[in-house]
């Protein structure tokens, strides 16, 4: 595509003379516009996310002034006086919106203009005319010099400052994402036959495609986790159907001289569009709807290149699938499973950690919940598996495989809802130990609300799996109040998918980038979405961690298609190692230097021991990713990656290691409590109301600053009149979090994790509780501790 570029203005005095007039004329002929208007009715773009570019001011001391020399030096004085009665006419503002200038553009781009000019030694001498004609014009009725006669060089600076103004039509063009299917001309040249394999969790859709799967000439399984893709490619070559593996991080051929098979077990992210195949199996399709990670199910819904394309997922997902499907002019044959065991909710909750049985699941949503809960179960003489989504995919299957042993004693498994896809697992009853979960929505923020019905159902039905040696599931919650609550959610029915994600591609990125070379990849994509369209059937998916990785990177020298693939690898940007990481590969990657097996070791410090506490295990588990994403590198830059190999096997060896540390969880969690480190597990006393606090989670984030500032407050130490007030608005802000609730966590953790609280200060704070509830004072603050802390201060005074 042709880069656009508006020619300077540069227009005669009398030219400017009939643009003034015309400019008044359109001014009141026109209505205001407050955005940029467009060819094709694109919506108005964010100008909030226009970064202008710098412009130096023109001239040096020893730069000849031509202007000066056909008329006579600006009076600066006097030409800031007429640019600013410029801004102010409500006609140059109108002719400005005309031209793409909203409020806020216009008024960045006049800042901009009168710097340029009143710290320039010298301008162009066709601005030095009309300036003077301007100044020696003022006050006076006059043919030449009116301040509108400055709107084509004032246009031509703002041009030049936001360079997207030239070129939004085009910019419009290459965001329009409202035909998706046009994207992938390939699978538009076949017509495919779509199946959807529609059921609950243990109904044996998925087992019905890949049945089909394994009898095709050739196939491609698309998953969302790289265990259901090992599994896959595991089932297919023992039932001798040579079968390759394809992950971000990991290619395994099934035929020693590394050629491909015709068959591929992969991640949704990394399937192909362009190989055609026979049959094509796209695993949980109702994942099209999330916010991060939808994109890659329309990618493979849309483009794969396969006679029959068999969809497994709930049958939420069935209207939405027949519609997009509609647009390629395919039809949908639907085909329905129900549960082939019984789920049964149960009428009591478990209550007490001593009424666990053997084929119990604990499901907990935090990592700090699995790490008290294990303990716990350890002090009653059991032992349990653990399972929770940092893990690596090898101690997942170990822990898996020990909680299934019928000959281990381990028969308690605690975990998130990492269960819920990718492990088969011998489960007699899942308890929900909490039904609200931290969620990050459409916009990227952080929320934590009850669980859906799809994400209950997901977990609850991995209970008495078909096969297993339950044949009969059953499905609880740690404590009664919840349980209410919990069978409210499984009646409700799944909400339908209403839409499906979408993504910019590395080509419209670079193709904005030619348009827009001085703008930075964030900020790209900030204006890609601002503009993109999209029809009800899509929607653009959350960008923040691409963001995120993007500004990270910024400062390091990178070609654009470098820059982009390093900031669509896979990071947790919650570790900071991780991340200083990525940093790290990216600044070297720019010195064209390889990054080698002995570097990466020297990084990470390896050889590395078994984890003594908590706080070891996590950052293990954090140098296993930093692994991971060298490997992931090392398939998109071989050369600047070189040993993947030597790599793989030290990650396996990192592996055993990790799997050590998590045999042995209580034993770290309490060496980690006796030395109270921080971000590790904590022990809250069940009787200490704190720790049954319920909030209003949509509304934690809200309130957050507020009670920082009480929660730091309430500290060892605090004179005691304060003390007392600053315990009388915790109690307060915590009732009415209270009253506010509809889903059960503990604020105490919360505040530990946050770091607003300290285990002293816990401590402390229980203490006093305590106390007051033994002297007979259930509020914390009450008048009499006001009156008790009053006393004991002027005792302190005299």
């Amino acid at each position: 595509m042709r880069r656009c570029v508006w020619p300077l203005l540069r227009l005669p005095v009398r030219a400017g003379l009939a643009l003034r007039h015309g400019a008044a004329a359109a001014a009141r002929a026109r209505p205001c516009c407050s955005a940029t208007s467009s060819g094709d009715g694109g919506r108005a773009p964010d100008t909030s996310l226009f970064v202008p570019v710098p412009l130096k001011p023109a001239g040096d001391a020893g730069d000849e002034d031509v202007g000066a020399e056909l008329t006579r030096p600006l009076d600066k004085g006097e030409v800031l006086k007429n640019l600013n009665k410029f801004y102010k006419r409500k006609e140059i503002q109108r002719l400005g919106a005309d031209n793409g200038l909203d409020a806020r553009l216009f008024h960045q781009a006049f800042i901009s203009f009168r710097k340029y000019i009143m710290e320039s030694s010298s301008v162009s001498a066709d601005l030095h005319i009309i300036l003077n004609d301007i100044c020696c014009g003022a006050g006076k009725i006059c043919l030449l010099g009116h301040v509108d006669d400055l709107f084509p060089f004032f246009l031509r600076h703002a041009k030049q400052i936001f360079p997207m103004l030239d070129c939004m039509d085009d910019l419009r063009k290459i965001s329009d994402l409202r035909l998706p299917p046009n994207w992938y001309p390939d699978a538009r040249a076949v017509q495919r036959k779509i199946i959807f394999h529609a059921g609950p969790t243990n109904s044996g859709k998925t087992y019905h495609a890949i049945q089909r799967f394994l009898s095709a000439k050739s196939g491609i399984y698309c998953g969302p986790l790289k265990l259901l893709a090992h599994e896959i490619f595991q089932k297919s070559n023992d039932a001798n159907v040579p079968c390759d593996l394809v992950t971000g991080e990991e290619r395994v051929y099934a035929n020693e001289d590394a050629r491909q098979a015709p068959h591929i077990a992969c991640t949704i992210e990394m399937c192909s569009t362009n190989t055609p195949y026979e049959v094509a199996v796209i695993d949980e399709i109702q994942m099209i709807r999330d916010p991060a990670r939808g994109w890659a199910w329309t990618r493979a819904l849309l483009g794969l290149c396969a006679e029959e394309i068999h969809v497994c997922g709930e049958g939420a997902a069935i209207d939405l699938v027949t519609e997009l499907m509609y647009t390629t002019g395919e039809e949908v044959e639907v085909r329905n499973y129900k549960r082939l065991t019984p789920l049964t909710v149960l009428d009591y909750a478990l209550e007490s950690l001593d009424n666990l049985r053997p084929g119990d699941c604990i499901v907990c949503f935090s990592k700090n919940d699995i790490y008290s809960i294990s303990r716990q179960i350890e002090a009653r003489g059991l032992e349990c598996a653990v399972i929770y989504g940092s893990l690596p995919p090898g101690t997942k299957l170990e822990q898996a495989k020990k909680f299934n042993d019928p000959n281990d004693p381990c028969k308690i498994l605690v975990a998130t809802d990492a269960i819920g896809m990718g492990l088969n697992l011998c489960i007699k009853r899942i308890i929900f130990n909490s039904i609200v979960k931290p969620t990050i929505n459409e916009k990227g923020e952080k929320e934590i609300d009850a669980i859906t019905t799809s994400q209950a159902l997901q977990i609850a039905g991995r209970a008495g799996r078909y096969g297993s040696s339950f044949k009969q599931g059953e499905v609880t919650t740690m404590h009664r109040e919840d349980l209410v609550q919990l069978k409210e959610i499984l009646r409700e029915p799944v909400r339908p998918v209403k839409a499906a994600g979408l993504h910019p591609t590395p080509e419209q990125i670079e193709m904005f980038a030619y348009h827009l070379p001085d703008a930075t990849l964030s900020n790209l994509i900030d204006i890609f979405v601002s503009l993109s369209q999209v029809d009800g059937l899509y929607f653009v998916c959350n960008i923040d961690d691409f963001k995120f990785l993007a500004d990270m990177i910024q400062h390091i020298p990178l070609n654009l298609r470098s820059r982009y693939v390093f900031c669509t690898a896979p990071l947790n940007r919650k570790e900071p190692f991780v991340c200083t990481t990525l940093l790290k590969f990216a600044r070297q990657f720019s010195r064209n230097e390889p990054l080698t097996f002995d570097w990466l070791c020297r990084h990470t410090k390896w050889p590395l021991a078994a984890p003594k506490n908590i706080k070891e295990l996590v950052h293990l588990e954090a140098v296993h990713d930093v692994f991971d994403l060298y490997l992931w590198l090392s398939y998109r830059f071989m050369d600047m990656f070189p040993d993947a190999v030597l790599v793989r096997d030290i990650q396996k060896k990192l592996d055993d290691i990790i799997q050590v540390g998590v045999c042995n969880i209580t034993k770290l969690i309490r060496t980690s409590q006796s030395v109270a480190a921080p971000g590790t597990g904590e022990v809250v006393s069940q009787d200490f109301p704190l720790s049954r606090t319920k909030m209003d989670t949509r509304a934690a984030s809200e309130r957050h600053g507020a009670r920082s500032t009480e929660a730091l407050s309430i500290a060892v130490g605090v004179p005691g009149e304060r003390r007392a007030k600053n315990l009388k608005a915790y109690r307060s802000a915590t009732r009415q979090e209270d009253l506010k609730s509809h889903g059960r966590g503990s604020l105490a953790n919360r505040l530990l994790r946050e770091g607003l609280l300290t285990q002293e200060m816990l401590r402390q704070l229980e203490s006093e509780w305590q106390n007051q509830h033994r002297n007979g004072r259930y509020g914390l603050g009450s008048k009499r501790d006001d009156q008790n802390s009053s006393k004991e201060m002027e005792k302190k005074k005299k």
